[in-house]
């Protein structure tokens, strides 16, 4: 079965920037989960997921633009410090920060008395990434994962 549209994937994968050694990969773990079309993945991976089927092992480089996106200037936000549970922030340092759209991923710029700057960049925008993919299953989707738009049961979300 190839992979397409609302079809369930399950893939291992190991990402690294282009030219560097892995920077995560799903060895020794369940394989990733993923409902094709839906926006779960960065657009260039599931773009070269498309047309795959299991069993099938590539490799692919995938460019910035098509990853986290670009790296946009201006994204520099002053925070007062009580928004961050971790006391020890340091410069370059990732952090979680609470927002009225739920939980966001900051890279801590500088670091003050009362607030600390933060980087609103994803920490992997601007980065070109290379990919190398396994692919372990395909099937199609319930009606139920399409509706929620992701996937249930193992490797995906149980309600």
């Amino acid at each position: 079965m190839k992979i397409e549209k609302d079809r369930v994937v399950r893939f291992h994968y190991t990402v690294s920037e282009a030219g560097q050694p892995p920077l995560e990969s799903s060895e020794g773990r369940e394989p990733l989960a993923i409902l094709v079309g839906h926006g779960n993945i960065i657009p260039g991976l599931e773009k070269a997921l498309e047309g795959r089927e299991a069993g099938e092992k590539f490799e692919v480089d995938v460019p910035a633009a098509e990853a986290y996106g670009e790296r946009r200037e201006g994204m520099i936000q002053r925070v007062p410090k009580k928004y961050f549970k971790d006391a020890r922030l340091e410069p370059g340092m990732q952090a979680v920060l609470p927002t009225n759209f739920g939980p966001r991923a900051v890279t801590i710029h500088k670091v003050g008395m009362s607030v600390v700057d933060v980087d609103l960049n994803h920490p992997m925008a601007g980065k070109d990434l290379h990919f190398a993919i396994e692919v372990v299953d395909v099937r199609e989707a319930s009606a139920e994962e399409i509706e929620h738009g992701h996937v249930h049961g193992e490797g995906g979300h149980h309600h």
